[in-house]
């Protein structure tokens, strides 16, 4: 299957060496909301919103009131949660046909206020990539210029701030480790940039844990949705029946035929990045100092007679894989015990540790397979 992030209007698909696989990547993407009346005594089983996550105060969008509503309160989830819900743009240098060169916007995106005080926004970093201008747009028709606080494109998540903080309404961040299959949820975002600014779409969670092969997105479990999610939601929240943001919605299918297959990278698992982000600058991630190549694909492996893997293409002289001996050549094929299928299947099994832990690498070289200890270095975001 072939799936969009909004790294196609950044960058261009990469061809396998041994055999090719085909990753669409979109463009500043996704957003939308999908409309779904669901019987009252499914919401009578819900407990009220525990586990919030506030960053540095300020004012927050209020959680949504359910007692008494017979549906899914759509409406009042997009009223109480859409001011906190903006556009990104993101604007490059690029030639002119007269000869001389500007900023022009080359994607757009859509991200959510989670500090109204200090104007921090979270979004993804494909979003923001590369960009030598951000300009975010808000509810209330103000276009303002943001500063890229860190992005991450191990984890695909970026924050940006505006300096500007009047009147600003964050988003509260609900807790996605107790989601259920068949809950409701809203997506809210700019499908298509401005013109359409604060889509709302409706659904339900479809399944949990899903994994798909596209960098950053590979470093989760995600959601899997089937509210509508288009090219420039990307960034945008996805939010339960309560308004609390369960979410960050970040591809979808794009295979001729598939319809509601859109994925969302959970705000439980991203809020430790996005808090790395804020506080350093930077997200730090474990890693063995190793240039890993893509294009190793099992099918390669398989005419080889090699097992699935990471080909290593390169070992950092005194890092720690080289002082554990891991060489240039060598496939990896586990992480303590745990089987590795691909390049970035290694990078979601390292990111289970922290820097400083100490795992055991299962490596394949000339036909034969060892045991060997590596203790993880820390490997910063760009």
């Amino acid at each position: 299957m072939s799936y969009y992030n909004d790294k196609d209007h950044y960058s261009g698909r990469r061809s396998g060496f041994f055999s090719t696989v085909a990753v669409a990547l979109i463009s500043a993407l996704l957003g939308g909301v999908i409309a779904v009346a669901l019987v009252p005594s499914i919401y009578g089983q819900q407990q009220p919103p525990t586990n919030q996550v506030v960053l540095n105060g300020g004012p927050s969008t209020p959680a949504v009131n359910t007692e008494g509503l017979a549906n899914f309160p759509v409406a009042q989830i997009a009223k109480a949660t859409g001011p906190a819900v903006v556009g990104i743009a993101n604007f490059r240098t690029t030639g002119s046909v007269f000869g001389g060169s500007g900023l022009t916007e080359v994607g757009s995106g859509s991200g959510f206020i989670i500090d109204s005080k200090n104007g921090y926004i979270v979004t993804n970093n494909h979003v923001i990539a590369g960009a030598e201008k951000i300009v975010v747009s808000l509810a209330d028709g103000r276009n303002i210029n943001a500063k890229l606080v860190g992005g991450d494109r191990r984890t695909d998540l970026a924050v940006v701030q505006i300096s500007d903080t009047k009147n600003l309404t964050a988003t509260q961040q609900g807790d996605s480790s107790i989601l259920q299959v068949g809950e409701p949820v809203v997506a809210i975002g700019n499908p298509g940039g401005q013109e359409f600014a604060r889509s709302v779409t409706t659904g339900v969670i479809s399944a949990m844990n899903r994994i798909l092969e596209i960098e950053g997105e590979a470093s989760f479990n995600l959601i899997q949705t089937d509210a509508a999610i288009n090219p420039g939601n990307s960034g945008g929240p996805l939010v339960n029946y309560q308004g609390l943001v369960i979410g960050i919605n970040s591809a979808k299918n794009k295979e001729p035929g598939f319809e509601g297959m859109g994925f969302a990278i959970p705000i439980s698992d991203a809020l430790p990045t996005i808090k790395q982000l804020i506080e350093k600058g930077y997200a730090s991630h474990p890693g063995l100092n190793v240039q890993i190549d893509p294009r190793y694909t099992t099918e390669y492996a398989s005419q080889k007679g090699w097992p699935a893997g990471s080909y290593v293409a390169k070992v950092t002289l005194g890092g720690p894989a080289d002082k554990a001996g891991i060489r240039t050549g060598d496939v990896l094929t586990k992480i303590n015990g745990t089987a590795i299928k691909n390049s970035l299947g290694l990078t979601r099994e390292l990111f289970k540790y922290k820097p400083g832990d100490t795992v055991t690498v299962t490596v394949f070289r000339e036909n034969k397979t060892m045991d060997v200890s590596v203790t993880l270095t820390e490997i910063k975001s760009e």
